[in-house]
């Protein structure tokens, strides 16, 4: 890490803020990135770089740790500079020139009250690291899907119904949500799709819950 990103890092962290820099956000040349966001729930934005050759930029970063903070309990978490490089290039690898962010950072409180609606949440949720966006963009979002999978840089998240996909740079894994409750995992390097059986079993899952919920 270079003197001037290191002093930018402890400006940052001084001033309350955790940038995470995985090691591929270390191992690759610093260059100028810059995207161009709106969250979908404050309606607040950014629009511009945030890191230049000598690493992440502290205004922007502040900037970006406000707009992807939980804004269900206004507060702010770490910024993954290496989760901002996946986004950026997924964007540009899809023609994307802005995108609209649906969830960022998640406190345990939202994490666990997201777990037990009907949205759902895993446990150990990516967003819980500050490691996870959900985003959607206004056109190819299929394309943006189809270039992040190739990436193989973390977990992709499939929801078409819902308009949109999830980034992370946690283990790299590929799933898929139709919102029939019928999920479609894949795996790893070998991306394993669920057996007949398993499907079949989800299925009946399914199909015994609408069920009970008809009783009710």
């Amino acid at each position: 890490m270079n003197s001037i990103l290191r002093r930018r890092r402890e400006f940052l962290i001084g001033s309350g803020l955790c940038l995470l820099l995985g090691g591929r956000a270390i191992a690759v040349p610093s260059v100028p990135r810059q995207l161009s966001l709106t969250n979908a729930n404050t309606r607040e934005s950014f629009d511009g770089p945030y890191r230049d050759a000598d690493g992440p930029i502290p205004d922007a970063i502040a900037d970006l740790a406000v707009l992807l903070r939980d804004h269900h309990v206004n507060k702010v978490g770490p910024v993954d500079i290496e989760t901002l490089d996946f986004l950026a290039d997924v964007m540009a690898a899809a023609g994307q020139s802005r995108a609209t962010i649906l969830s960022a950072y998640r406190t345990p409180e939202t994490n666990r009250k997201l777990a037990a609606s009907a949205f759902g949440a895993a446990e150990k949720s990516q967003h819980l690291l500050g490691r996870a966006l959900d985003v959607t963009f206004e056109a190819r979002l299929p394309d943006a899907r189809t270039a992040a999978r190739k990436m193989g840089r973390g977990g992709v998240g499939w929801y078409p119904r819902s308009h949109f996909i999830h980034l992370d740079t946690g283990p790299p894994r590929e799933w898929e949500r139709d919102g029939t409750g019928l999920d479609l995992l894949l795996v790893g390097r070998h991306r394993r799709q669920l057996t007949v059986a398993e499907r079949n079993k989800l299925r009946r899952a399914y199909a015994m819950r609408e069920y009970l919920k008809r009783q009710r």
